[in-house]
């Protein structure tokens, strides 16, 4: 099943601020793999098929480097179709030196680095959902080492390409100020569904019965204060509905539940309690 598409709930992009576009751009095409898909003197979107945006990153004006102790992104994971593609990134990395985090989340395999702003990325590839274990609506995840000897290609290693056409936004973590006023605004508001209470200070939802699509932790301190809008982080994230009918119904509730939604350039925008922007939008 694919957890991405209609009529499953998904995050599709993220908006970045960095501190300078031209050692951002080159961080994110020669490390990470992505291809520019346009670009301006403060901006560039990034692709991984030519087509789809998957990451832009803004240099605001007055820019300061990333701040600590507030919420905001924690991660943003890029899922690649196969573990095949995801031994090919770890080959990649291992040729060009670059510093790695690898676990194995039993539902998933990831990848974990760091662009030069200190914004953190996931690159993983998922296990087949015939093996994740679900027990009383909870699928179960953990975060155990992964030597890099076992995700090295076997044989001969392929000549580094990129990252696949069909790498897409996979999930996004977030750092939030208080973990019961996300619940509810991820899953009364947005309509995603808790699917595992890793502790008091990380939970997971998602729609139609993904690991997750939205994690969210209170790492950073509980009640930390959003970044200033100078800060480089997270700009906005983009939520889609399986269509507008259903995206109508979330803009209902999440007033219901006290977000404000606003219309900007033709398109609904929100923020959840920890101040991370949202773009709501439909298939």
């Amino acid at each position: 099943m694919n957890f991405h598409q209609h009529p499953i709930t998904y995050v599709s992009d993220v908006t970045l601020k960095i501190e300078d576009l031209n050692r951002a751009v080159a961080f994110y095409t020669e490390v990470v793999g992505l291809k520019v898909h346009h670009q301006t003197d403060k901006t560039a979107a990034l692709t991984a098929d030519g087509s789809s945006v998957l990451v832009t990153l803004e240099q605001p004006d007055h820019v300061v480097p990333k701040e600590k102790n507030r919420t905001g992104l924690y991660h943003f994971a890029l899922l690649v179709p196969k573990r095949s593609d995801l031994t090919e990134v770890v080959q990649h990395f291992v040729n060009k030196e670059v510093s790695f985090l690898a676990e194995d989340h039993l539902v998933s395999e990831a990848l974990y680095i760091w662009d030069p702003d200190g914004n953190g990325i996931e690159i993983y590839a998922d296990r087949d959902p015939s093996q994740w274990d679900w027990k009383n609506g909870e699928v179960a995840m953990t975060s155990d080492p992964i030597k890099t000897t076992d995700l090295l290609p076997k044989g001969e290693p392929k000549p580094w390409k990129g990252l696949p056409a069909g790498t897409i936004m996979g999930h996004i973590h977030l750092h939030v100020a208080r973990i019961e006023a996300a619940e509810r605004f991820y899953t009364k508001g947005l309509g995603f569904e808790l699917v595992n209470r890793h502790n008091e200070q990380t939970i997971f939802v998602s729609d139609g019965k993904y690991h997750h699509h939205v994690a969210l932790n209170t790492w950073q301190g509980i009640g930390a204060h959003a970044s200033s809008p100078e800060s480089v982080g997270l700009q906005s994230f983009s939520v889609v509905f399986p269509d507008e009918e259903t995206r109508d119904k979330r803009l209902v509730q999440l007033e219901d539940v006290g977000a404000s939604v606003k219309e900007e350039n033709g398109e609904y925008v929100t923020e959840d309690p920890s101040g991370n922007q949202i773009i709501l939008r439909h298939e």
